[in-house]
């Protein structure tokens, strides 16, 4: 088979847009914290959850590349990584406030803003210092996925122009962990790699409200059950 028709197979299989992976990685999402919070004992919750940040990490480039307001998109990030701290502590640590870990749009808001850094500084030193001092703070805050999580952002975004390589590189990630369960998550290449570049319908400021109300909701079940 030639690598025209191959091409050509592989785009009319392309059927998720952003929209639809979004609606992916929250319900896996969902699903690992309520492994995490409501059934410990269920380990194919947490197997399933982990597709949801490699997901996530790959349409946080997407959407740096798109937005039209750098600024915007940072606030949106910041915001939420504050109004989601208290339903994340209280979901997976029982407490009001946990300094030692912080929520995963602290991550992505420190992703971003190495993205936006990366793209005024062209000097590699530079650019070099610049992902260390954002994974440096990643895992100085206590964010959740750490230096990893910002790496793996780095790996989407440098892989951009190379679509195929950061796909590899991105499911390679999901080995860097010491527990083994995070493996289960090189199977977002699936989804990922019948993306068609379409953005689908906008919802987004649900995206940025499910995460705080879902670990609120999950939060409250545990909490009502005993």
């Amino acid at each position: 088979m030639s690598g025209t028709k191959i091409g050509e197979l592989l785009r009319r299989a392309s059927v998720f847009d952003a929209f639809s992976l979004k609606c992916l990685a929250i319900l896996c999402m969902a699903a690992d914290h309520a492994g995490r919070i409501l059934f410990p004992e269920e380990l194919n919750l947490v197997r399933i959850g982990r597709l949801a940040f490699p997901i996530f990490a790959f349409l946080l480039t997407e959407g740096f590349f798109h937005t039209r307001d750098i600024y915007r998109y940072l606030a949106r990030l910041g915001i939420f990584a504050i109004l989601s701290e208290i339903p994340f502590d209280l979901a997976l640590h029982q407490s009001i406030w946990y300094p030692r870990s912080q929520n995963v749009f602290f991550t992505l808001f420190i992703s971003v803003a190495l993205m936006a850094a990366l793209e005024r500084c062209r000097e590699w030193p530079e650019r070099i210092l610049e992902i260390f001092i954002a994974m440096w703070f990643a895992e100085a805050l206590g964010s959740d996925y750490g230096f990893r999580g910002v790496l793996l952002v780095l790996i989407f975004y440098v892989g951009r122009a190379r679509p195929w390589a950061g796909l590899t590189l991105g499911g390679l990630w999901n080995f860097l962990w010491q527990s083994p369960v995070q493996r289960f998550g090189v199977l977002y290449v699936i989804p990922v790699g019948l993306y068609n570049g379409k953005k689908g319908r906008s919802m987004k400021y649900f995206f940025y409200v499910f995460y705080p109300a879902h670990l609120l909701l999950l939060w409250a079940i545990k909490y009502l059950c005993g």
